[in-house]
């Protein structure tokens, strides 16, 4: 309907059609990592908020250190995108259901989702005391992105072997040119109940709207 309107416009005047208006789809679509603060108002009551300082990846927040070994190889892209770390923005906050993560970062490169989606259903992760099994889940709709899922649990044995163990669920998005990942990670030995399952991929839709204003 606006072509036609527009293209009726164009036909009416002498000097020539009318200037298309500007985007309001591109323009939602424009990235701006500073407003990723505002994606706070979506945690429950209860969350003390810090700013997040360490490395930009999935691997990170789940307790990776170092670069992990994967089986597939390929599926540690998806916990260790190519991203900017000297862009990177965000934030963790803890509280009763867990320690939830929200990072944006500039991209390095392309997204290998779709490269590795048919390898990675399941795969492992290795490093040094820490092993770990993720599972791949469906990510959110996000307009104008790729998003991937996974959920994780992970094992780390201490001094006088003591294990821990995590759970998380993480969601990244593939947007113009950044990448930000949401991740929930628990504590299955924790008497307090855990984030709602669709927490972490509601947020990531959630961040990635406040992010693009």
């Amino acid at each position: 309907m606006c072509a036609l309107a527009l293209a009726g416009v164009g036909c009416a005047q002498s000097s020539g059609p009318a200037p298309a208006p500007a985007s309001q789809t591109t323009a939602r679509l424009t990235i701006d990592p500073t407003r990723i603060d505002r994606a706070r108002d979506a945690l429950p009551d209860g969350y003390e908020v810090a700013a997040y300082t360490g490395p930009p990846a999935p691997f990170a927040v789940w307790g990776f250190r170092g670069s992990p070994v994967t089986d597939p190889a390929p599926c540690a892209a998806l916990a260790a995108p190519a991203v900017d770390p000297g862009t990177a923005r965000g934030w963790s906050a803890s509280g009763p259901g867990g320690i939830v993560y929200a990072v944006v970062a500039g991209a390095a490169g392309p997204s290998p989702i779709t490269a590795v989606r048919a390898d990675c259903a399941r795969w492992t992760a290795v490093s040094g005391h820490t092993t770990g099994v993720v599972t791949g889940v469906p990510g959110p709709d996000v307009a104008s992105a790729q998003t991937v899922g996974m959920s994780g649990t992970a094992t780390t044995v201490v001094e006088g072997g003591t294990e821990t163990r995590s759970h998380s669920e993480t969601f990244v998005a593939y947007l113009d040119g950044y990448v930000c990942f949401v991740a929930v990670v628990t504590d299955p030995g924790s008497p307090d109940p855990a984030l709602a399952p669709r927490f972490a991929s509601d947020l990531l839709a959630e961040t990635v709207s406040t992010l693009r204003g």
